[in-house]
């Protein structure tokens, strides 16, 4: 028998139900107080620049791992990011954060997908154990470990006495020796090194920061191994030897030591070990032009020695393992069965099965992982987590649908879900309305972007959004209309026998003076076809999503060539040198260096940032602050946002045409609120990648290609991109997008459509033509999304 009795009071460890904010300053943040529910999947919505990233990444994941931190001891923390309190005066019933973003993974050459995962080393002791023949320990299937043996006198101190023996050793690595692991071998065209008609003295070499002014010009001159003044063809053998490959060796100049070392060694050691992508734009486009990469012929660019693909698993080498698609090598592995090794077969397919379920069983374990989307290495991140145990555990999501087909859309929300019935805190930073349809609880951050952002405008219900008049609210259920009439090519571009990654020898013909929008699920090909066969021919500008490299020097100023312009003009106003009126030259504040705070370190906790007193953050001397232009000093006008300059610098007498084209660009691509000394560190995805489309926009090409622009883009600003790719098309320019966006499919004048699946079930074109032919015909999984989206 039940009786009715009043329920007991809640006890006291199930109130801590929310995560509580208060006083949120980070960036843009204006005093933001909020409160999240736990165990439920929240959605941050808003235009891009309204603060979404800073509440949730900058304030409440940031203090999240700064607490879990500090629980090491001080010496493990020295070993670790310190990371500074951020600016919040209460944070309250926080949980361990797990961070899921869109940075690229690490372009090291050496990583792929199966190191950043786990499943080469899982790899490695399978094929350790289970291969034959057996050659050796896990660590002769790495890649990265070289074959080494030796041998010697060792002294030992035994007893109170040295004692002397002889040792040998021997360690059994992987790495193929010809590419030293890389999978591919450089050859160094000599002609775009120098100029074979001049002498060193008159300015042979074509090397970036190789003058002959600074001391590279010593060096050259003071060796002795060769002529600096005899032109370079009619050096001999011996000397143009020493000039392009001789070993380091020590020298002295003018009563200096130095090493000298031949070219090649030098740039090989100074532009080659870093990654193509982090390079400054000059040395990249220097290193495109000299170096060629072509496949290790000894490896045929598996990267691995002969005895490592000699051993086998069912005829299988490593080799063969990890070129495989994962579907395909998760089936394998399946299919293998020895008891001696279940927990590792276990867990091994586990991981790859995970890739299958997020979506990614078309990459196969040798792709390098600096050639992933940043979608695809947000989900490649994703794989550590499915299937965890942890529960009460907050995971930050920083728009997971980047990337996705929206076919591939249902299946990232049903991750989403099934992560939070576990009992987890999802937090969400989104702008697609499928993702936000599925939230438990929406916080539309705004009501505009940079300065006029930083608060919340709603909380509450996805219908309550609908309903509540905010610009995401407004804009939640905009449908773009197909186009009534399309634009008529007046060219073609040709792609014949295209075969990068999983393409099927594709022929196709891509029209020019129009705007043509390439599609398919993720894995189809797309970034392939227009990457591998179209980017890098004459006059295509590619605009790509890979990130900004900048330090906290650089701001929109910098990176865009505005401040050419302006120190200039400055310097032109006021009768003194242009350098003055650099914050990272002779005009900088001496007791903080330009930078405009000083930081002071403190081992392992967070440095401490304060403004500094001398400048007071203006990051110039005092007396270069007395130069004025237009009534402004420098410091001023880098305070400007880009709508207030483009009027500054277009009219009266501060005006001046070759900076207000610039800020022209800035505004056309949305960023008008941003101010031109903000440092690029601070910036959002979305407006990385517009700040780039800017600085392209000034080049002469006639053919542009964009990769995936809606990248970060609110609802609302997706018809301000469309305006602008109208304008260039208009402009006599050819725009090849590559787009997962509907409305910019609805808004093309061409599709093309790869598919019909992934990896090596895609790869083929499936549809072209008009998107109003796509919606009819519906006979790819993308003419069916697009039909249902426009309403047809």
């Amino acid at each position: 028998m039940r009786t009715d009795t009043p329920s007991p009071a809640p006890h006291a460890a199930d109130t801590h139900d929310m995560i509580r904010v208060q006083g949120a300053r980070e960036n843009n943040l204006k005093d933001v107080s909020i409160e999240i529910p736990k165990r439920r999947l929240t959605v941050f919505t808003g235009v891009s620049g309204s603060g979404k990233s800073s509440l949730v990444f900058g304030t409440i994941a940031a203090e999240s791992q700064r607490l879990i931190n500090e629980t090491y001891s001080a010496f493990v923390q020295g070993f670790m990011p310190t990371l500074a309190r951020p600016e919040v005066d209460v944070l309250d019933g926080l949980t361990t954060a797990i961070i899921v973003d869109q940075e690229r993974m690490g372009g090291n050459p050496r990583s792929t997908v199966g190191t950043a995962t786990d499943a080469n080393a899982m790899l490695r002791i399978l094929f350790s154990r289970l291969g034959q023949p057996h050659i050796g320990s896990a660590q002769a299937f790495s890649f990265n470990v070289a074959s080494i043996s030796g041998a010697g006198a060792v002294t030992i101190e035994r007893g109170g006495q040295a004692v002397k023996e002889r040792r040998e050793f021997s360690i059994t690595g992987g790495m193929c020796p010809r590419c030293e692991g890389t999978g591919s071998v450089t050859d160094f065209d000599l002609t775009q090194l120098y100029d074979d008609s001049k002498s060193l003295n008159e300015g042979a070499l074509t090397i970036p920061g190789y003058s002959m002014d600074g001391w590279y010009g010593r060096i050259f001159s003071g060796c002795g191994f060769f002529d600096p003044d005899k032109p370079i063809r009619q050096f001999t053998k011996r000397e143009l030897h020493d000039l392009l490959y001789k070993e380091p060796v020590k020298i002295k100049v003018e009563g200096i030591n130095l090493t000298y070392e031949g070219l090649i060694p030098k740039i090989q050691k100074s532009m080659l070990a870093k990654d193509v992508d982090s390079m400054q734009p000059h040395i990249r486009a220097f290193v495109e032009r000299v170096v060629t990469f072509t496949t290790c012929p000894d490896c045929e660019g598996t990267r691995l020695n002969e005895t490592a693909r000699s051993s086998k698993i069912a005829g299988i080498s490593i080799a063969d393992a990890c070129a495989m698609q994962i579907s395909d090598l998760a089936d394998w592995v399946r299919g293998l069965d020895e008891p001696s090794v279940a927990p590792l077969l276990a867990k091994l397919q586990h991981t790859l099965d995970s890739f299958v379920k997020i979506g990614l069983g078309y990459l196969s374990l040798n792709r390098p992982s600096g050639t992933l989307s940043g979608g695809e290495a947000q989900r490649t991140k994703m794989i550590r987590h499915l299937g965890s145990s942890l529960t009460d555990v907050t995971y930050v999501f920083d728009e997971p649908t980047i990337g996705l087909h929206p076919h591939d859309i249902q299946r990232m929300n049903e991750l989403l879900l099934q992560l939070r019935n576990k009992g987890n805190t999802v937090l969400v930073v989104e702008h697609k309305p499928e993702t936000i349809a599925i939230a438990d609880h929406v916080v539309d951050l705004g009501p505009g972007a940079g300065t006029a952002g930083g608060e919340v405008v709603f909380e509450g219900t996805v219908e309550g959004l609908r309903a509540s008049g905010t610009r995401t609210g407004r804009h939640l259920d905009d449908r773009a209309r197909l186009k009534p009439s399309v634009r008529t090519p007046s060219g073609r571009l040709e792609v014949r026998g295209a075969d990068t990654h999983n393409l099927q020898n594709v022929d196709v013909d891509i029209p020019l003076g129009v705007l043509t929008v390439v599609t398919g699920v993720a894995g189809s090909g797309k970034s392939s076809l227009i990457h591998g066969s179209v980017s890098g021919r004459d006059g295509v500008v590619t605009v790509d999503q890979g990130a900004i490299r900048g330090s906290r020097r650089s701001n929109p100023a910098t990176y865009t060539g505005l401040l050419d312009p302006i120190r200039k003009a400055f310097a032109k106003a006021n009768g003194v040198k242009p350098a003055l009126f650099s914050a990272n030259s002779e005009g900088a504040c001496p007791a903080c260096n330009g930078a405009g705070v000083i930081y002071t370190d403190l081992a392992m906790m967070a440095g401490v940032a304060t403004t500094c007193e001398e400048c007071e953050g203006k990051r110039f001397q005092a007396s270069v602050l007395e130069y004025h232009f237009g009534g402004r000093d420098i410091s001023e006008v880098l305070a400007m946002s880009v709508t207030e300059a483009e009027e500054f610098f277009g009219a009266g007498e501060a005006r001046t045409p070759a900076a207000h084209k610039i800020l022209d660009r800035l505004a056309d691509v949305g960023l008008g609120y941003l101010t031109l000394g903000q440092p690029l560190t601070t910036l959002s995805g979305g407006e990385r990648q517009r700040l780039k489309l800017a600085t392209q926009m000034a080049t002469s090409g006639g053919v542009y290609v964009l990769d995936e622009p809606t990248t970060g883009l609110h609802l609302a600003d997706v018809e301000h991109l469309l305006a602008l790719l109208d304008r260039l098309v208009d402009s006599g320019k050819s725009v090849i997008v590559i787009e997962h966006h509907q409305a910019v499919m609805a808004h093309a004048d061409w599709i093309i459509d790869l598919g019909p699946g992934a990896g090596h079930d895609g790869g083929r074109i499936v549809f072209e033509g008009t998107p109003a032919d796509l919606v009819a015909a519906r006979s790819t999984l993308t003419g069916e999304h697009l039909a249902a989206y426009v309403g047809s």
